[in-house]
């Protein structure tokens, strides 16, 4: 028989949020650990508002929503705020109940402008990593260091002269630019688009791109994403180490090994790592003499293990550029990539957490 469907559905419906949600969801552990995170940086978020008054979204809330765009991979704000209407798991995981009203694309971008004023995206990305510090699921032994490039959000056309004098038309009539014999350099072309973006490519047979360097630290026993920095892709990667370890020290993090592939084997970056007791468990280049990365270093078992574990960081990139939405950043700016950075990292430390310590429990 066919069935037959009642078109008038009930009035009132009783229910909560909270009994939709099973019992098991893996967003359960992360919510607790988020509002922990949140929770230890309420004052510095009350003071994103402090000469406008207390607003009606609390910025709490946004930056939660934040973590489901990156867990979900949303493509945008706006296309958030359309499925926070419909979906029951995002309302729960931002506390909004069946009758509260959504999120409007303005309030992210209002957020967002603030967040450029202060350091709160970097204070909570730091917050994560301390709760892993504070269950003993962080060591401060054994890490490893790699970069890559994220590009930006500008097309090859918007990369133009600086003096602002465009190559020859053809007369086809299509007004189309020949760069054919021009040379393209940072030093004399810009984007217009991203002034910020550098043409880059990561190594020899890969297309140019308009980029950013992304640099990650990772502990090598957890796999946590320890610290992520957005720089010039000009910037050479053993540069850019140098400051995620110079604020690895400010956090009292003391790295005794660092793995790191063939890019890092320069002579001053090996001499910074050994000034600060540091074993440098970096590739070595084939005939290339450097002291204090010789065969002494190279042949011990530890050595072996880092150039093994270090590889581990490509599921950081992995899981950023895939489901954070950092293959191309969505936003102008340097400053702008490294809010986001901070706060794909952020979920992609929490779920991270939440794993190991079920893992933890469950042994």
């Amino acid at each position: 028989m066919r069935g037959e469907v009642d078109p008038q559905s009930s009035m009132f419906h009783y229910f909560s949020v909270e009994s939709r949600i099973p019992a098991d969801h893996p967003l359960r552990p992360v919510k607790k650990l988020a509002d922990s995170a949140l929770s230890a940086i309420s004052a510095e978020l009350d003071g994103l508002y402090a000469r406008t008054g207390r607003p009606s979204i609390p910025p709490e809330r946004l930056l939660k929503a934040q973590l489901l765009i990156a867990f979900y991979s949303v493509r945008s704000d706006r296309l958030f705020c359309e499925q926070l209407d419909y979906n029951l798991l995002f309302r729960w995981f931002l506390d909004l109940d069946l009758e509260s009203g959504g999120l409007d694309q303005s309030n992210f971008s209002r957020l967002r402008e603030r967040l450029v004023e202060t350091d709160i995206a970097r204070r909570f990305f730091d917050e994560v990593v301390r709760l892993t510090r504070k269950d003993k699921l962080l060591s401060s032994d054994h890490f490893t260091v790699d970069g890559t490039l994220i590009d930006a959000w500008a097309s090859f056309k918007s990369f133009k002269r600086k003096d602002d004098k465009e190559p020859p038309k053809p007369g086809d009539g299509t007004g189309m630019v020949d760069f054919k014999g021009e040379k393209l350099s940072n030093a004399t072309h810009r984007s217009t688009t991203d002034p910020d973006a550098k043409l880059m490519r990561k190594g020899n047979g890969q297309p140019a791109r308009l980029s950013y360097g992304g640099h990650a630290l990772m502990e090598n026993r957890s796999g946590l994403c320890v610290d992520l920095l957005i720089t010039d892709a000009t910037l050479a990667e053993h540069q850019a180490a140098r400051q995620l370890l110079t604020r690895a020290r400010r956090r009292k993090i003391h790295p005794k090994t660092l793995g790191a592939d063939k890019g890092y084997h320069v002579k001053d970056f090996v001499q910074h790592l050994r000034e600060h007791k540091i074993k440098p468990h970096i590739a070595r280049i084939d005939g290339r003499k450097t002291p204090g990365l010789d065969g002494r270093t190279t042949r011990t078992a530890g050595y072996k293990v880092s150039q093994r574990k270090r590889k581990r960081i490509e599921e950081i990139f992995g899981w950023l550029k895939t489901v954070g939405g950092m293959r191309k950043t969505r936003f102008i700016g340097q400053t702008r990539t490294q809010i986001a950075a901070y706060l794909s990292a952020a979920a992609y430390n929490l779920l991270r957490i939440a794993k190991l310590q079920s893992a933890g429990s469950a042994a």
